[in-house]
């Protein structure tokens, strides 16, 4: 049974991230509006929807009847303005303050006065994000974890404004689509980012200065520290456009210990993004 205060989940990007979203909140049972900016990326954001019921049904996690019914639960759309009745709407775009705060005005504007905004932000600043916007308490940071289907934690992130009564919203609304949470104030990287970032750099210097090949360097974190990916596995499957996005967002906020590793620009600069471009640190054609 989803929240009383609400019924309707919007959710603005329909990438990965985006498409795992609406796909958690519709077999919650919540309503939800899909939106991005073409009719194409909506189609796209389906049939990863699609592939990743298959996959779960056929590990038996869902049937395929729950599947179809949380599909259906799911409307795709091109315009802003569907938005309008949500009672929460999350935002999955890009890791750019001007283009989110640019999706937020238009949130602000488009949506009822008690709407609660949120950002699936990894690194970038709640407060300066909700300064856009004439409701900063409404607004707060929920940043999920990618695979989102798959895992568990949600990372509830308070910006200076946002009221106590937000926060609560939102960590119902995480426990009651299987989340749990744990807080963060509104600093750079806040908890996940703020640790894993340089973990990962520091195991792409390993690898780049010859301390020992990847699966080793992989297998040894995994083996010594009880992790399920090592660092160059994990970097591949966030993206490493992402892994620099953060890494450069945190150098940039809090200075040299962030400071991205060589080989993972020349590897961005490369196009060998990870898994999701078939090469990173790994071959995955």
């Amino acid at each position: 049974m989803h929240l009383e205060k609400v019924d309707t989940v919007g959710v603005v990007g329909a990438g990965t991230m985006g498409n795992g979203i609406a796909q958690v909140a519709a077999t919650a049972g919540y309503n939800v509006v899909m939106r991005d900016m073409t009719d194409e990326l909506v189609a796209a954001g389906f049939e990863e929807i699609q592939s990743s019921f298959e996959t779960l049904v056929a590990r038996d996690t869902v049937t395929e009847q729950e599947a179809e019914a949380a599909t259906a639960r799911i409307t795709g759309t091109t315009e802003m303005d569907d938005l309008a009745d949500a009672d929460l709407v999350v935002e999955a775009v890009t890791e750019d303050m001007d283009i989110k705060q640019s999706v937020f005005e238009d949130l602000d504007a488009v949506c009822g006065p008690d709407t609660v905004l949120a950002s699936n932000t990894s690194t970038l600043s709640i407060t300066t994000i909700a300064s856009v916007t004439e409701r900063p308490e409404q607004v707060l940071g929920l940043h999920f974890m990618n695979p989102v289907p798959v895992m568990k934690g949600v990372e509830l992130v308070v910006g200076e404004k946002t009221s106590d009564e937000t926060v609560t919203l939102g960590r119902e609304f995480a426990h009651d689509i299987g989340k749990e949470t744990w807080e963060a104030d509104d600093k750079p990287g806040f908890v996940v980012n703020r640790v894993l970032m340089p973990w990962i750099n520091e195991g792409v210097r390993a690898y780049d200065e010859g301390v020992a090949d990847k699966a080793d360097i992989d297998r040894g974190l995994t083996l010594g520290t009880n992790v399920p990916m090592g660092p160059l596995e994990l970097a591949d499957h966030i993206g490493l456009d992402v892994v620099l996005d953060a890494s450069e967002t945190l150098y940039e906020e809090l200075g040299d210990r962030y400071k991205p590793a060589y080989l993972l620009k020349r590897k961005v600069a490369a196009g060998d993004l990870g898994k999701k471009s078939g090469q990173g640190f790994y071959d995955y054609d």
